[in-house]
């Protein structure tokens, strides 16, 4: 059973070019803004022609602000006490800023927004008031290092944005994933941090499906699906935000990337599980744990297990609202498949046949 499509992301940015908000994605192609490899997805500001009159912005000069209190590093940012009707947040530059002095950086596994400024002096934000629509904001802090500053916005949920650069103020709308993109997938590399997950043979499960993750990023990357990753790195998410990241995103699909164990050394193979609770016609978590299984075991040439619905230890399967699959790549504990997932070329197969699965799932083994 495969995911039918709906219309193509490129309607939507012909619709927002229309509009005068068009906005520059991350890619590894950009050629305004230098795109590093980080734990985040990036979204770089794109500086639109037009003005905050015709786009229906407020003036937001002249307003006098007070301050949210925020625990932690940084110093806490003004905001203005005073109502607001536009859709944007409003957010001062220093005079004369232009777009690529300026990048918007989306956090959402921690649901954060980060605006980086550069040649910012270092006490332009302890008098600057950002104004507008706060609705989506809980709380801000900047810092500021070497002539940047930083300034991190503290969400209510997991965001994409639109922005407008006019006359040294940032217009920045906040968009429902959804809205932004017709086609969203969830990838969850599991454990990370202190979180080992199983270990044998010297290996720990933590490692092996992070690099796994990165295999399947390199692939996604040159494809038309927004792609969200609950970790990038070795730190560890909890299982509630890797769920929330998932049902609050309205994913097509979420894919976990586990390993396995077992007391009997002997025992091996590739495991897919399913979320049984969660039920759509014609395609749901079980034809994704299905499709997954495929094709992983196809490309390695290994041993299917089967499928396996979720147990009380796959909390995030289990709390999906979308359909949701763990792919359990193989048996820490047994020597020989041990020895396989530490060679590259055999964590690339891994990696194909997730991509593969996902195509699969979208049509696209069709065209």
């Amino acid at each position: 059973m495969r995911l039918n499509l709906m219309k193509k992301t490129a309607i939507y940015s012909m619709l927002f070019s229309a509009a005068a908000l068009g906005v520059i994605f991350y890619a590894a192609s950009n050629q305004v803004i230098a795109a590093p490899e980080v734990v985040q997805d990036e979204l770089w500001l794109d500086n639109v022609a037009g003005n905050a009159q015709a786009t229906g912005l407020d003036d937001v000069s002249g307003q006098s602000g007070d301050r949210w209190s925020l625990d932690g590093a940084g110093h806490q940012l003004t905001f203005s006490t005073g109502s607001s009707q536009t859709s944007y947040l409003c957010i001062p530059l220093p005079q004369g800023t232009v777009a690529d002095k300026v990048t918007i950086e989306n956090h959402y596994m921690d649901e954060e927004m980060w605006v980086v400024v550069d040649e910012t002096a270092d006490e332009f934000y302890e008098t600057a008031v950002i104004s507008g629509n706060r609705s989506f904001v809980e709380q801000g802090i900047y810092e500021t290092d070497g002539g940047q500053a930083i300034l991190k916005f503290s969400l209510t949920d997991i965001f994409e944005y639109r922005s407008i650069l006019e006359e040294d103020q940032l217009y920045v709308e906040f968009v429902p994933p959804r809205e932004m993109y017709e086609r969203i997938i969830v990838i969850d590399p599991a454990f990370g941090g202190s979180e080992t997950g199983h270990e044998g043979n010297g290996m720990a499960e933590k490692d092996i499906v992070l690099a796994i993750a990165a295999r399947v990023k390199e692939r996604l990357d040159a494809e038309d699906i927004k792609v969200y990753y609950t970790r990038m790195d070795d730190n560890d998410l909890s299982e509630d935000r890797r769920v929330r990241i998932a049902n609050n995103t309205k994913a097509d699909l979420l894919i976990r990337i586990e390993a396995d164990a077992a007391d009997d050394s002997l025992v091996h193979g590739t495991t897919a599980v399913y979320n049984e609770d969660f039920f759509i016609p014609g395609f749901g978590s079980i034809e994704l744990a299905d499709a997954l299984e495929r094709s992983v075991v196809s490309n390695i040439r290994g041993k299917a297990v089967g499928l396996v619905a979720a147990g009380e230890g796959d909390y995030v399967i289990r709390q999906a609202t979308v359909p949701a699959a763990a792919i359990r790549v193989g048996y820490l504990t047994n020597t020989q498949e041990a020895i396989l997932l530490q060679k590259e070329d055999y964590l690339d197969k891994i990696a194909e046949g997730i991509y593969q699965a996902i195509m699969e799932v979208y049509g696209e083994d069709e065209e």
